[in-house]
């Protein structure tokens, strides 16, 4: 009697831990520890809960640890345990005093925990199977009476109770979850002033559910009424539009996914596919007043496919239903909109395009009223004072332009305007010292105006004026030239045969400095007849590198006498159309000029390239302080020099060559160095 009492008294304890507000594994862990402590005193009990493979895992029980393997890492698979089939099969309890007379328990586990004996029971609330109980002693039988079966079933069903319960708690948190989540959709799709708007927050909140990212929304075309297009994809979707219907429509040979779209529409009903081509696949229409307006389609990728639960479809559905009507109310306003922007474009077309005509003119256009005032001005139009189009508008054309007051343009203007005739003329601008052409004429009442700046053509006439005169000038010193030669060579051969003489022995210096004088004079006449050069001729097929390594002795002088370094890289390029004396002097007058642009120590390179199919790059690269940007524009200008015994032809002469040579020359300059790229062309 005093056992059947403190029986009675444990269930009772039992039962007030389960109106506790525990969580289920307590609650479990404290069932296993009354039913192994107080009822059968064995070593292990183990509680075991259904996965979605159909195997059971170990949730709660002791001991935390046996033979090195914890209960949460034990599964067990009723596919292979006979024991756990029968029991799961039966929903009765099992007991098995000598595991080595029955073949029922899983070898392997009787083997590792050295079971004797085994009490198997099902965790069952009316008909329902919540998980399985294994009850062992660790080597030892277990000896269990009649009795202390029933006490552990008793304690058992006192388990189920407790997850019953907290299933039902669980289903009820989570009905009032969806309720308010419901509630949060329809109070934020309320806020939304947009068809865009709208369709985030619906994404928001199926991403939210379904933990998926990559969702769609295809809508029919509003005028067609039966082509289905993307309208819009999720903001953090993992494919692009084109990618999405893509991949989506090569996916799967036996449904095609716009044809799937197509389904949707027509019978309203949603579309899941658990393992669509290892993707899983959900599409819900929505619907509004009983009218399809799209299908909202939500992709997994990768891994597993879930396996959505009813209750999350049809939380999505309700979703989705909700977003319907505030779709289909923005939608009808952005359609009106769409209506009214369509017939204020139309009415405004033929203003805009009068407009763009005007002002596609890029020179200064106005219009005056009889009265001088400006009725039309464009932007190209100059106005003194920084004054815009708006600012004149309506003002007296001389109260802007007063310093225009008796000028040619003021006669003409009202010349064109009294006697209705077109007038054009040229006229230089007293505001900005711009030439511009002129032309007027009528129009209704007043007159139009174009102003054409012609301020570069101006510079390019007196330019080409100018040209003009330097090319007779040009003639005449390359004639004068050769006739100071004459007597200067006269001059020099007196001076040499002067110079020996014993009478002028003691003018024997001075004698050296004339001579050498006329030979710089001479030197630079040659060098300024020589930029004047344009002729093309002697050019034969060379090889540059060749040209190149015939005054590598010389460049390693100069270099050498300077205490200097040269580098050469020459890579194998095609031949190339060349004067060899020219090209040697163009790479004497750019390498002499990297050695003097460097200060002692440093090295100059000497490369040559094929940039591409039709160019050969000759690079001579310094490593100097680089050239200033003022000296840099007049680079090659005749007679500009920094050298203080320079003539300011050297440059000049390169450029005189490299034109001969059909190449040009581009400088490269900054604090490390400065490159001179000479580009041939490959004829």
């Amino acid at each position: 009697m005093d056992r059947e009492q403190m029986r009675y008294s444990r269930l009772a304890n039992i039962t007030k831990i389960l109106n506790t507000k525990l969580e289920l594994c307590e609650v479990l862990q404290r069932v296993t520890a009354a039913i192994s402590e107080e009822i059968v005193q064995c070593s292990s009990v183990g509680v075991f809960l259904p996965q979605e493979d159909g195997t059971f895992k170990g949730y709660a029980g002791k001991p935390d640890n046996m033979n090195g393997e914890t209960l949460d890492t034990q599964i067990i698979d009723p596919e292979i345990d006979l024991l756990a089939k029968e029991l799961i099969d039966t929903k009765k309890t099992i007991y098995i005093p000598d595991t080595s007379k029955d073949k029922r328990p899983y070898p392997r586990a009787v083997e590792a925990f050295k079971i004797k004996s085994i009490l198997a029971l099902p965790i069952l609330f009316e008909q329902d199977l919540f998980g399985l109980v294994f009850l062992f002693n660790y080597g030892t039988p277990m000896n269990l009476t009649d009795s202390e079966i029933q006490s552990v079933e008793a304690y058992v069903n006192m388990a189920a109770v407790a997850m019953r319960n907290a299933n039902n708690l669980t289903q009820k948190e989570n009905l009032i979850d969806q309720k308010q989540l419901l509630l949060n959709v329809t109070r934020d799709l309320s806020m939304c002033s947009s068809l865009e708007e709208s369709l985030e927050k619906c994404f928001f909140y199926i991403e939210k559910i379904l933990h998926s990212k990559n969702i769609a929304a295809h809508f029919l075309d509003p005028f067609e009424k039966t082509t289905i297009r993307l309208t819009k994809l999720s903001m953090n979707c993992d494919w692009t539009e084109v990618e999405w219907m893509k991949n989506l429509n090569n996916t799967s040979k036996d449904k095609n996914y716009t044809d799937m779209i197509q389904e949707v529409t027509k019978t309203k009903k949603i579309i899941h596919l658990p393992s669509f081509d290892l993707k899983g696949l959900l599409m819900i229409p929505l619907v509004s007043m009983g009218k399809v307006l799209g299908v909202i389609a939500v992709v997994h990728l990768g891994g597993e496919a879930p396996n959505y639960e009813d209750s999350q479809i049809q939380l999505l559905q309700s979703i989705v239903d909700a977003t319907a009507p505030t779709f289909s109310n923005l939608l009808y306003m952005d359609q009106l909109e769409s209506m009214v922007k369509e017939r204020t474009r139309e009415l405004a077309s033929a203003n805009e395009m009068v407009t763009s005509v005007i002002e596609s003119i890029t020179d200064g256009f106005f219009t005056l009223n009889k009265d001088w005032e400006f009725t039309y001005i464009n932007e190209h139009q100059y106005l003194p004072q920084g004054k815009k189009a708006n600012d004149v508008l309506g003002i007296n054309m001389w109260e802007i332009f007063m310093e225009n007051v008796g000028m040619d343009i003021y006669r003409e203007l009202h010349r064109s305007m009294s006697q209705r005739i077109t007038v054009n003329f040229e006229m230089l601008s007293p505001y900005n010292n711009n030439w511009y052409e002129v032309v007027a004429y009528p129009f209704d009442d007043g007159i139009c105006c174009l102003l054409k700046d012609i301020t570069e053509k101006k510079e390019y006439e007196k330019e080409l004026k100018r040209l003009s005169n330097l090319d007779l000038i040009g003639q005449m010193a390359a004639g004068i030239s050769h006739e100071i030669r004459n007597p200067m060579t006269t001059v020099k051969g007196f001076l040499q045969l002067i110079k020996k003489e014993e009478d002028f022995e003691k003018h024997k210096d001075y004698l050296n400095i004339m001579i050498e004088e006329l030979d710089r004079a001479n030197s630079i006449i040659t060098e300024f007849l020589s930029m004047g050069n344009t002729r093309t001729s002697d050019l034969k097929m060379l090889d540059l590198n060749e040209v190149i390594h015939d005054i590598i002795p010389l460049i390693e002088v100069d270099a050498s006498n300077q205490n200097k370094f040269i580098e050469f890289h020459t890579q194998d390029i095609p031949k190339l159309f060349l004067n060899r004396n020219e090209i040697r002097q163009l790479l004497i007058n750019l390498y002499r000029n990297g050695l003097e642009a460097m200060c002692a120590g440093k090295a100059l390179s000497i490369s040559t390239y094929k940039e591409d199919e039709n160019t050969v790059v000759l690079a001579v690269q310094d490593q100097g302080v680089g050239i200033q940007p003022e000296v840099l524009e007049k680079l090659g200008t005749p007679f500009y020099t920094t050298k203080d015994n320079g003539t300011g032809l050297g440059l000049g002469i390169c450029y005189a060559i490299a034109a001969r040579h059909n190449a040009n020359i581009e400088i490269q300059t900054g604090s490390k160095g400065t490159t001179f790229i000479v580009k041939f062309k490959i004829r």
